[in-house]
């Protein structure tokens, strides 16, 4: 009866014991785990991806190149876009901006189809759209060790800013974006003409000419300066020997050439902009005997948030929130 009552005490103490040590040894695991993830230095880490979009949760994608379609998921082809539109190497807070900015045109593109592209909402061509690149391709591109490093960085700015876009009484914004805006961006009615967005204004960004998109120069021959404007203008004609052969006539807000008199044709700045390929309408001209020097600042059409401008601002603290709202007017960043 007695050894009966022992083995009964041992039993009950391994039936208390065993979960004791399970649990402790779970918790210590799972404590380290959360140590690890929440670490700053772990820039490996990857914040998970469980936003629901509901209706947007795919996107249909031509691919320009292959004349494709491709339904992909909405964050995993904003990987793409961000990856393929500002460098990972630029500031946490901007490449979140950036994400936004890329979620939002999409999201606007998708609401307001006009069937450019048939049955896909957007194409992967940065002249029409927004670019996109594979996560393939992209790693090409980048150094070996940097590869891993680049793509969680941007893989963690689309995922922490899931569901996010900007909207303007209540709807997404078209939220144009470009490289370099000069230190000052453009209103679109001074671009593309129309009555213009609301929320996108002229404003100035500090500290843009510390980066190689500020400034570039385009230099010509006089020949092969008329030849580029008679492709366009076959009535083109100009004296060169006229001292206001070559006149700008008036600026925008944003600093840029609004028009210019070339010879005998009155043209925007954006239009030389594209006739000469330049990259931006923002440039000063020289005349020397034989060629025609532009020197230009800034890159890009100017409209809306600058990259290396929110870039700018992270490095001075701003967050992701801070940039958005200085380039962008009377908007607010919502869940969708």
């Amino acid at each position: 009866m007695r050894k009966i009552f022992i083995y009964f005490l041992v039993l009950v103490f391994i039936c208390f014991a065993i979960p004791i040590i399970f649990t402790k040894e779970f918790s210590t695991r799972t404590y380290s785990q959360n140590v690890d993830m929440s670490n700053s230095n772990n820039k490996g880490a990857l914040e998970e991806s469980t936003y629901d979009y509901d209706e947007y949760n795919t996107i249909k994608l031509l691919h320009v190149d292959t004349e494709t379609i491709e339904e992909i998921d909405l964050d995993e082809y904003l990987y793409g876009v961000v990856s393929a539109e500002m460098p990972a190497s630029f500031e946490e807070e901007a490449l979140k901006a950036q994400a936004v900015v890329a979620r939002t045109y999409t999201i606007y593109k998708v609401v307001n189809n006009d069937g450019k592209h048939g049955e896909a909402d957007i194409c992967d061509d940065s002249t029409c759209c927004q670019a996109w690149i594979s996560k393939n391709d992209r790693f090409s591109k980048w150094d070996e060790d940097e590869r891993e490093y680049n793509w969680n960085k941007i893989v963690n700015a689309v995922n922490s800013t899931q569901g996010k876009i900007i909207t303007y009484e209540g709807k997404p914004i078209n939220a144009f974006f470009h490289s370099n805006s000069g230190g000052t961006t453009e209103a679109p009615i001074d671009v593309w003409g129309g009555s213009g967005y609301p929320y996108l204004q002229s404003v100035s960004t500090s500290g843009e000419d510390a980066y190689s998109q500020y400034s570039s120069e385009a230099i010509f021959t006089k020949e092969e300066f008329k030849e580029k404007i008679k492709k366009v203008h076959s009535n083109f004609e100009i004296d060169f020997a006229e001292e206001d052969c070559i006149k700008i006539e008036e600026y925008t807000d944003g600093n840029r050439v609004k028009t210019i008199k070339i010879g005998n044709l009155k043209l925007s700045g954006v239009e030389v902009r594209t006739i000469l390929g330049l990259r931006s309408a923002n440039f000063k001209i020289t005349i020397t005997d034989d060629e025609i020097k532009f020197e230009v600042t800034g890159y890009g059409h100017g409209v809306g948030m600058s990259q290396t401008g929110a870039d700018s601002l992270a490095k001075e603290g701003s967050n992701y929130e801070d940039i958005i709202h200085h380039y962008y007017t009377n908007v607010e960043i919502v869940d969708m």
